[in-house]
């Protein structure tokens, strides 16, 4: 599964600390999911796609495997 996060929070013009305070998790969490080392909960995920005004697979793109 990889990830639109850095890309939309780059066009935001906000800061990885500035995610991780909006979304009340740490600064680590923000670099681990948008270098793919972490996957969000589901909770996580939604509290991301409702940060960003965005649904869930906008943000985060699932990857079929062959």
């Amino acid at each position: 599964m990889t990830n639109r996060i850095a890309q939309l929070r780059k066009e935001r013009k906000i800061s990885q600390a500035e995610l991780a305070n909006a979304l009340e998790v740490t600064r680590q969490t923000i670099i681990s999911l948008e270098s793919g080392r972490y996957n969000a909960s589901l909770l996580l995920a939604h509290k991301i796609a409702n940060y960003f005004g965005q649904t869930i697979e906008d943000i985060f793109l699932f990857e079929e495997e062959p």
